[in-house]
């Protein structure tokens, strides 16, 4: 089950792309992910002058990111490394009209920082209705049952 759960994760990620990042230096913020495929890395642009491009100008900090998909039925919760990673070939390749939006000077703005988030374990649940887990309390069985394959601890870097 972890493997469709992690498969439900990327597609959800793909398509939702709000996360929450931080790191030490820079408490939660709401970002923009850009992935390339169903794995990690998990690419943001941000600013040198945000909290987090501050925070990661004196090299790879540790990192939490959280994500709930928009139908709230997949959670991750995912931990691992954000550096600051300005290839220009991966700029090229996430480049698009709302990144483009926030940078006057397009790719070449001095402002521009290509974060990347080498994620490694990741918590995701998905959602089982708990309108479901209700009538089954209400009818004496185990709603706890339903909720054991909702769940995978992952490793996102293998």
């Amino acid at each position: 089950m972890s493997s469709d759960l992690e498969t439900k994760f990327w597609k959800s990620l793909e398509n939702d792309l709000t996360v929450f990042l931080a790191c030490d230096g820079a408490l939660p913020r709401p970002m923009a992910a850009s992935v390339d495929g169903h794995n990690a890395p998990i690419w943001f642009f941000t600013s040198h002058d945000t909290d987090i491009g501050k925070a990661l100008k004196s090299g790879p900090k540790s990192g939490i990111m959280t994500f709930s998909s928009k139908g709230n039925d997949i959670w991750a919760s995912a931990s691992g490394e954000l550096v600051i990673d300005n290839d220009k070939a991966m700029i090229d390749k996430l480049w698009n009209p709302f990144v483009a939006a926030w940078y006057e000077d397009g790719k070449d703005d001095p402002k521009l920082c290509l974060v990347r988030y080498d994620a490694k374990d990741a918590q995701i649940w998905e959602n089982g209705s708990s309108i479901v887990a209700g009538l089954k309390a209400l009818m004496g069985q185990d709603p706890k049952k339903d909720y054991e394959d909702k769940t995978a601890h992952v490793r996102l870097d293998a």
